[in-house]
């Protein structure tokens, strides 16, 4: 099991980035995968999730209405578009599986087993 985070970078406040998690050893769209993200200093906190198969989607506070998260079944791959971002949004972003298949995803970080190693996303004037 492998998951590569991709897509983050340096953007102004308001401007927009597509974060990618593509997978490998195993097929995505069976499990959840949920995307957080950690600040220097700070804790790691969910942003959002997807259960196996887009049973549903989930947002934390700050995510909604500025986020989408979606699936490319054909890709392997889980997306996050971020727009409207805000200084605040700066973080390195993981996203994260479980070895189980379920039709719900918590945002809790403690949840998940499998993790990527992160993208770097800073957005700044």
């Amino acid at each position: 099991v492998q998951l590569v985070e991709s897509g983050g970078g340096l953007v102004q406040p308001g401007n927009s980035l597509r974060l990618s998690c593509a997978a490998s050893g195993f097929t995505l769209d069976y499990y959840a995968i949920g995307w957080f993200r950690q600040a220097p200093g700070k804790e790691r906190e969910g942003v959002s999730c997807i259960a196996s198969s887009s049973h549903g989607t989930y947002y934390s506070d700050s995510a909604k209405g500025r986020f989408t998260i979606s699936r490319d079944n054909a890709k392997n791959a889980v997306y996050l578009q971020l727009s409207n971002l805000k200084p605040e949004d700066t973080a390195v972003y993981y996203c994260a599986t479980v070895s189980v298949t379920t039709t719900y995803c918590p945002l809790v970080s403690s949840w998940y087993d499998y993790w990527g190693q992160g993208t770097q996303v800073t957005v700044s004037s």
